[in-house]
C-alpha cells in the first residue's frame, strides 16, 4: 500500500521516579540518604531508511510512544533510562509540525536522523536533596513527562526526471521501457494509482531516476481525477518530461493538453514552471496520413523553445534519442555532476 502523507503523535517516555531509602548497615549507624534519582525517559527519533518506499507503517501507527525510564533505588542506584524509539521513514520524507505547518526536517539521505520528542528527566532521589543542616531528608521527585507533538509526515519521492501528462499518454509504457520499472498499464484512464520510480541506466557509471507521475486532468489542483494528491511528488524533480498523446484516438487536442498540465502546475506551485521541460510528442505508431497533430505539437515547442521529440513507448521509435536528452539536460542542469538523487530542498532540525 502505498501512502504519502500522515498525521502521527509521537511521545518521549516519561522520567523515572527518585528513591527515598536511607542506609541501612549493621554497625554503621546514621547511614544516611542513598536513593538514587530515576532514569530519564526514551526519546523518539524518526530515521531516513532507503529500504523502506511508504509511510503505510503510521496509517495503522498514529501514536508513538517511547520507553518509560525505569525508578531510583536504594545504595544511590539510578533509574534505567527508557528504550529510545526509532521510527523509520522513506527517503524524501518531510517532518512538519500540524499545527503550524513548519517543516521541521527534510529526510535527503539514507541515515538521516531527526529528534522528534525528547524523553523526559528522570527525578532525583533523596541524596541528591542532603546538606550539612539537612542530613536526612525525605524527599524526592517525580520523573517528568517527555515532549509530545503531533506531526505530518509527507513523503516527496526524489527523481531526477518526473514523468507528467494526462491520463493515457504513455507514461507508465515509457518508464517500463526505459528502466526496470514495471507498473501496471492498461487502457483505461487512471490506471497507474500511485508513483512509481525507475532506475535508467546511462553507461556503466551513470544513471538517473525518473518518476512516473500518475496522469493528472484539468482541476487537479482542486481535488479533481485523483487530485493534488501527487503534485508534491513533481517538487523535487530536476527536469519535466512531458507527455502528450497525439493519436487521433485520444479524442483531445495536444496543444490544448499542453497548456491545461501546465496551468495546474502553476496553480499548484509556480515554481514548478521554472523547471527545465522537454516536450514529448507520444503514440505516433497510431498516426494516419494526417500528421497535423504532430506538426501542431512541434510548432507549440519551437514556439515556446522547449527541446522536442515524436516516440512511440509501445514500439520503441525515438526512446533511445529521449533518453539521451534526459541525459544531457541533465547534465547541463548538474554543472556536470553525477548523477544520482534530484532536490536541492533546505534541511532542518534538531539531531
Amino acid at each position: 500500500m502505498f501512502v504519502d502523507e500522515v498525521k502521527i503523535r509521537v511521545q518521549g517516555g516519561r522520567g523515572g521516579n527518585g528513591c527515598v531509602s536511607f542506609r541501612r548497615e549493621w554497625g554503621v549507624p546514621r547511614g544516611g540518604p542513598d536513593g538514587g534519582r530515576g532514569g530519564r525517559g526514551g526519546n523518539v527519533y524518526i530515521v531516513a531508511d532507503e529500504r523502506v518506499k511508504s509511510l503505510a507503517y503510521f496509517r495503522f501507527h498514529p501514536l508513538n510512544r517511547a520507553k518509560n525510564g525505569g525508578h531510583g533505588q536504594g545504595s544511590n542506584r539510578q533509574g534505567k533510562a527508557g528504550k529510545d524509539l526509532i521510527l523509520k521513514v522513506p527517503v524524501g520524507t518531510v517532518v512538519k509540525d500540524a499545527a503550524s505547518g513548519e517543516i521541521l526536517y527534510d529526510f535527503l539521505h539514507g541515515g538521516d536522523k531527526f529528534l522528534a520528542a525528547r524523553g523526559g528527566r528522570g527525578g532525583r532521589g533523596n541524596a541528591s536533596f542532603a546538606t550539612p543542616t539537612n542530613r536526612a531528608p525525605r524527599e524526592a521527585e517525580p520523573g517528568l513527562p517527555g515532549e509530545e507533538r503531533e506531526l505530518i509526515l509527507e513523503l516527496k519521492l526524489i527523481a531526477d526526471v518526473g514523468l507528467i501528462g494526462f491520463p493515457n499518454t504513455g507514461k507508465s509504457t515509457l518508464i517500463s521501457r526505459i528502466s526496470a520499472a514495471r507498473p501496471k498499464i492498461a487502457d483505461y484512464p487512471f490506471t497507474t494509482l500511485s508513483p512509481n520510480l525507475g532506475v535508467v541506466d546511462i553507461d556503466d557509471s551513470r544513471s538517473f531516476v525518473v518518476a512516473d507521475i500518475p496522469g493528472l486532468i484539468e482541476g487537479a489542483h482542486l481535488g479533481h481525477g485523483l487530485g493534488i494528491n501527487f503534485l508534491r511528488h513533481i517538487e523535487r524533480t530536476k527536469l519535466l518530461v512531458h507527455l502528450v498523446d497525439v493519436s487521433p484516438y485520444s479524442g483531445r487536442d495536444p496543444v490544448e493538453d499542453y497548456y491545461v498540465i501546465l496551468e495546474e502546475l502553476k496553480a499548484y506551485n509556480p515554481d514548478l514552471l521554472k523547471r527545465k521541460q522537454i516536450l514529448v510528442a507520444n503514440k505516433i505508431d497510431l498516426l494516419t496520413e494526417d500528421k497535423s497533430r504532430l506538426r501542431r505539437l512541434e510548432n507549440l515547442a519551437h514556439l515556446e523553445k522547449l527541446p522536442f521529440l515524436a516516440i512511440s513507448a509501445l514500439t520503441g521509435k525515438g526512446v533511445k534519442k529521449l533518453v539521451a536528452t534526459i541525459a544531457s539536460e541533465l547534465e547541463e542542469i548538474s554543472g556536470h555532476q553525477e548523477l544520482h538523487f534530484g532536490g536541492d530542498c533546505s534541511r532542518r532540525g534538531r539531531e
